[in-house]
């Protein structure tokens, strides 16, 4: 138990300490930061999909406890069991899902939870616990959720979106035996489960009326979609339009479509421009869609010429993209910029709040 705690100890504390005086770092401290996230995703304690120094510094602290010892691993789980665990909604060793429900003695509404990790990393386990027991106590189920990460070659998108749809459908199919409302269901996410939320949320429906599959006959329309740091689109070229700087540089915006260089990327054969298209969730918009609630945490600025690959990837002006089209629509939407500064989904009037209003009614 103390070692499989204490090798992330070490390399948390590795990632965090200075260079030595007159060394130069090998990697730049956004990448460290990166690095960090994609291994221990439960670090990112806002569900942003971007982990800052502060975060790193604290769940290393959690890590090692108050008294220097690292706790039992069962400390580092969500408070709550799930009813259900590890249900699988698909074949895949990665379609799975664990399904809280809550205490309602009527069909319960339920809120999906998708993480992130630039759709290579993350775990369902990283469900923040104060809004999973505010749900609960609320009288609505949470589900949270895996889904197959791309590999650049066999899996690529938009496998992932299709998972989360495919969720939506498995948990629908189960409205009986776990007293679902099948009406109200809602999808929310940070960075990479944002954009997954909302693909769910905008795209058309996936129902196979007439499929032998009892989960492909359901439907996958939802009801309200929340996001913290969500890209509307994973088009590199219109990234780098919108945000500017490097963020089009990302290297999941190669691995998610298999594509090998930049210069591939930025210049799509129309086959790939079809996968952007597809991929991207601000395509699919139209005015019959679910209302949004957006966080963005990263600072609002023109990306400095000196910023790292990637670096910028959840800027608000995904937001501001998002809210245009949706107030042209007439859609309902909420876009909260933090301007660089960490928010919760949980506050009054916060994410969770809009999520339940539009669940509850």
């Amino acid at each position: 138990m103390f070692h499989r705690l204490f090798v992330p100890c070490l390399f948390i504390v590795a990632l965090l300490a200075s260079p030595a005086l007159g060394q130069r770092p090998q990697v730049s401290p956004e990448e460290q930061l990166k690095q960090l996230l994609q291994r221990f995703p439960d670090a990112d304690a806002d569900r942003d999909g971007t982990l800052t120094r502060e975060e790193a510094q604290a769940y290393r602290a959690k890590l090692q406890g108050k008294d220097g010892k690292p706790p039992d691993r069962k400390q580092l789980a969500p408070p709550v069991k799930p009813t259900y665990a590890d249900v699988h909604y698909g074949p895949h060793e990665r379609q799975v899902l664990d399904f809280y429900q809550s205490k309602s003695s009527q069909p319960a509404p339920v809120i999906i939870y998708i993480h992130g990790g630039g759709f290579v990393g993350g775990d369902k386990r990283s469900v923040n616990s104060a809004v999973l027991q505010d749900a609960l106590d609320a009288g609505i189920s949470l589900a949270a959720i895996h889904y197959r990460f791309v590999d650049g070659d066999q899996t690529l998108f938009p496998v992932p979106q299709h998972d989360g749809a495919r969720a939506v459908q498995f948990i629908r199919s189960q409205a009986k035996d776990w007293n679902v409302d099948p009406a109200r269901i809602a999808c929310y996410g940070g960075s990479a489960g944002a954009g997954i939320s909302m693909w769910i949320g905008f795209h058309d429906d996936l129902a196979q009326p007439d499929s032998p599959d009892p989960v492909a006959r359901q439907s996958t329309r939802i009801r309200a979609i929340g996001t913290m740091g969500g890209q509307g689109t994973y088009d590199p070229v219109k990234i780098k339009q919108l945000i500017g700087g490097r963020a089009h540089e990302h290297p999941s915006l190669l691995k998610v479509y298999g594509l090998k260089s930049l210069e591939e990327a930025m210049n799509p054969t129309p086959a790939i421009q079809k996968l952007y298209d597809e991929a991207a969730a601000i395509t699919h918009l139209t005015k019959d869609d679910p209302p949004l609630y957006m966080m963005y945490n990263e600072p609002d600025i023109v990306p400095p010429a000196d910023a790292q690959p990637g670096q910028f990837i959840h800027h608000p002006n995904f937001g501001r993209q998002l809210k245009a089209k949706m107030d042209e629509l007439g859609i309902e939407n909420v876009f909260i910029n933090g301007g660089g500064i960490p928010r919760s989904p949980q506050p009054p009037g916060g994410m969770l709040d809009f999520l339940k209003q539009h669940l509850l009614k």
